[in-house]
């Protein structure tokens, strides 16, 4: 079949690389890159190869990177802890803002993480260093999800995030609502949930919501209280009442989903040296800290023989084979990627945890004549994942006798857990005796973007098909949409035999066209036989009745699955595919006005260009000293931005500009309460240098609020020409303001803090303006605390109703009036 245009762009797009051109010229580069630590790589690299003809679909990353020149991790996703302390690292876990650090690193090198935030203090918690009140997880997260989407703005991969709080946490009730006006977008979000509390709900009992942090003062005299195993108490409450407005919340946009850390614990190889607390982004994966998914998928379609034929049948020896050659090369994966921490390199040597899934299994069941909701291809699918399962375990003993058996192996803890009691007797004995290369060897992830490009749009992972024929919004390089009409493999399969397409057979059954019951009942025949976890969407329409939705995940629970999502199509997120083509799709759709401009004129953009490392010799740069008063007093901070003069094309001309490429603070002043402004800096020096927007980031980072009162640096005009001192609502803010005077000063960013268009830009090369650095004189400790509104002209705490009007004490501003 002639492969379809989505196909051939986003193979094009996302992983040919120089002058490839089909899937075949991947495979090579590929399989020559991971044979390369093979004692005899021609050897494997032919059989590689084979594999990969096959139906092997190694992860995006892997495809993507794999035998180039790019410092970007081939692992798809990470698990990273969080402390509680901003600035100190304690009990084993790196303080926020270094977890924030080391996550932009890791999205910075292309992978997605995962956190459990549990450990930082609830809302109005004792901080008994600053003698404050916590701002609790949410704040938190709020940066979190402004890097993510910084780091986004550096490359062409959207950071993927997602965010965990324990059902027991005070906060919890304000993480359920979190999306529900849309908020945290560069997050998915999953209540991590005990066993405990479900038997709460089923027996309608209350459960406390604990922390180990000491409650504020009001709390206590609310009524918290401290447990005898040293938690505090914040408050009790009914379990159903939480459980009712997770469904709730889940049924009206899809989040939080749901992870039953008790069963994922309970089943894991490594119960004795590790603990699950979260999971990669997408859920397919339970991980400990530093955790990495090294992810695999196999076609299954390409092993159906005779489809759509009474003699239709899975080819297993054939499947058996490729598995075991999948092993290898994940295998092989974690020595020959690049490591974005030296903790993620650690941990991954230590247990060598892959990830080999499936992908085309709706399709494999049509081409079978098997229905996705029936229970012969629930029968099918479950000796499908035994069949991967045994093969995959038996390659790992092989592995194992060859080049030795993960360093955290203990033989008889490891087949004590609650996975390798389900192993045959045959493999329990083998790997007694010889041991096992890889800790965990299996998980089903999504798989849309692959599918697309190497398997013919074959379904996602372990769904049925969405829509035989759909329009799928494409997001493009300048944040447009393109959408594209895109047909699934097996449908195009069956059109090409020449059957007739007006009356499908019974097999063809979408997404839609089976209960919500259904879809968990093939993740429950799969699940016993994937030693992580499956990437699972229960997909119900927008008018699925609430009454029959409510009850999947308690169902959920009780079959034994580790975590379940849903998605029904809502006004907070809409819907990704649309199975009624809009006027406007086409296979044949021309290419976005923007691209089509740089074809025709070949212009360059100086502003997006990215830079590949600091440039050698001298640059300039402009050493900044920033003053602010806190409600704890004065600080100072010492901050320098380096420019290089960059060249590109305008109109078809050749432009030079100066663009700030390296942001820093200088050594001698990180002490442990600055450390997160080196962290903001290094940030801030990544997107400049790959072509970001630093503007969009500073712009961000003003967004950023805390929960100490503003914070005074800066001035505002008044309208009768006097000053009035700015305000801001963290010294995260404070610090972009002033790096955004910086900037405009330079010339670079205009009086709203936008990037200046580069024909200004070009025009000032050369010839910035003389630096105005205010040193602020010491005065009286100003009053920051708390005491109107927030002023919308300099963000002071000031505005109040007088005589009608909305003014403000500090600046003069003058509101609504009424």
């Amino acid at each position: 079949m002639q492969a379809q245009d989505i196909s051939l762009d986003v193979l094009a797009e996302k992983y040919a690389k120089g002058s490839e051109q089909s899937i075949e010229d991947i495979h090579a580069r590929v399989a020559r890159a991971l044979a390369a630590k093979e004692a005899d790589p021609a050897r494997f690299e032919g059989e590689f190869l084979k594999a990969l003809a096959e139906g092997f679909v190694p992860a995006g990353r892997i495809m993507s990177a794999a035998g180039t020149d790019i410092q970007a991790t081939l692992i798809n996703c990470f698990v990273q802890p969080v402390g509680d302390s901003v600035s100190d690292d304690k009990d084993g876990k790196p303080s926020i803002y270094k977890a924030l650090a080391q996550a932009a690193e890791t999205m910075r090198r292309g992978g997605g993480v995962g956190y459990d935030f549990s450990r930082i203090r609830p809302v109005g918690a004792h901080v008994g260093g600053t003698h404050s009140r916590a701002s609790g997880p949410l704040s938190f997260m709020r940066v979190f999800d402004a890097s993510c989407e910084t780091v986004e703005s550096a490359g062409s991969r959207r950071g993927a995030q997602m965010g965990v709080l324990r059902i027991d946490h005070p906060d919890i009730e304000a993480f359920i609502h979190a999306k529900d006006q849309g908020a945290f977008k560069n997050f998915n979000l999953s209540v991590g949930v005990s066993a405990a509390f479900m038997q709460a709900v089923e027996s309608d009992a209350e459960i406390d919501l604990v922390h180990k942090a000491r409650p504020g003062d009001d709390q206590i005299a609310e009524g918290a209280h401290q447990r005898a195993d040293g938690l505090w108490v914040y408050r009790s409450v009914r379990a159903r009442d939480l459980w009712d407005q997770i469904m709730q919340s889940t049924y009206d946009h899809a989040e939080p989903g749901i992870l039953f850390l008790d069963t994922a614990n309970g089943d894991n190889n490594l119960y004795y040296c590790e603990t699950f607390e979260a999971t990669n982004p997408c859920a397919e994966e339970f991980l400990p800290d530093y955790g990495c998914c090294c992810l695999g998928s196999i076609n299954l379609t390409r092993f159906v023989r005779e489809p759509f034929t009474p003699q239709a049948r899975f080819d297993v020896e054939r499947f058996k084979a490729t598995t075991r050659t999948a092993v290898r090369m994940l295998d092989n994966v974690l020595d020959v990627t690049y490591w974005p921490l030296p903790e993620q390199h650690e941990e991954a040597q230590n247990k060598r945890r892959v990830g080999l899934g499936f992908l085309g299994l709706g399709d494999a069941c049509v081409m079978l004549g098997l229905r996705y909701d029936s229970e012969d291809a629930r029968r099918f699918a479950a000796d499908m994942a035994a069949a991967l399962r045994d093969a995959a375990y038996a390659a790992s003993v092989d592995l194992a006798r060859e080049k030795g058996a993960f360093p955290l192996f203990d033989a008889e803890k490891y087949l004590n857990s609650g996975f390798a009691r389900r192993l045959s007797d045959d493999l329990r004995a083998t790997i007694a005796r010889h041991g096992i290369r890889n800790s965990h060897l299996l998980a089903v992830a999504p798989t849309g973007t692959i599918s697309l490009a190497f398997a013919d749009n074959a379904s996602n992972g372990i769904e049925p098909a969405f829509s035989w024929v759909y329009t799928r919004k494409k997001r493009m390089a300048d944040n447009t949409t393109r959408e594209y009409e895109v047909a699934d493999h097996a449908w195009r399969l069956y059109r090409s035999m020449g059957h007739d397409m007006a009356q499908l057979p019974p097999a063809f059954v979408t997404a839609l066209e089976m209960s919500a019951l259904d879809h968990m009942k093939m993740l429950q025949a799969v699940q016993p036989f994937i030693d992580t976890s499956i990437s699972k969407t229960v997909n119900v329409p927008a008018d699925y009745p609430y009454d029959d939705f409510k009850d999947l995940y308690l169902q959920a629970w009780k079959a034994g699955l580790k975590g379940l999502a849903t998605y029904r199509p809502n006004s907070v997120l809409g819907a990704v595919l649309q199975t009624t083509p809009t006027p406007a799709a086409s296979t044949t759709a021309a290419p976005a006005p923007a691209a089509a401009a740089v074809q025709a004129t070949g212009d360059i953009d100086p502003l997006t260009r990215r830079i590949e490392g600091r440039p050698a010799g001298d640059l300039q740069a402009v050493t900044s000293k920033i003053s602010y008063m806190t409600s704890e007093g004065q600080k100072t901070v010492y901050l320098s931005v380096s420019f290089a003069e960059v060249e590109g094309r305008a109109n078809g001309e050749t432009v030079r500009i100066e663009r700030p490429i390296e942001f820093f603070m200088p050594a001698g002043q990180r002490d442990e309460g600055q450390q997160w402004i080196a962290s903001n800096m290094r940030l801030l020096s990544l997107v400049a240098r790959s072509g970001g927007s630093v503007a969009k980031s500073l712009l961000n980072m003003r967004e950023v609020v805390w929960d100490k009162g503003p914070v005074r640096s800066g001035e505002v005009i008044k309208s009768d020409g006097s000053r009035a001192p700015r305000f801001h609502q963290s010294e995260v803010a404070a610090i972009a303001y002033a790096l955004q005077e910086l900037l405009r000063r330079r010339g670079f960013l205009d009086a709203e803090g936008r990037e200046r268009p580069v024909e200004q830009l070009a025009q000032r090369a050369h010839v910035p303006e003389a630096l105005r650095i205010d040193l602020e004189s010491a005065e009286a400790k100003p009053d920051l605390l708390p005491s109107g509104r927030i002023c919308p002209e300099c963000g002071g705490p000031f505005l109040r109703r007088v005589d009608g009007c909305d003014r403000c004490e500090n600046c003069g501003y003058i509101g609504s009036c009424g």
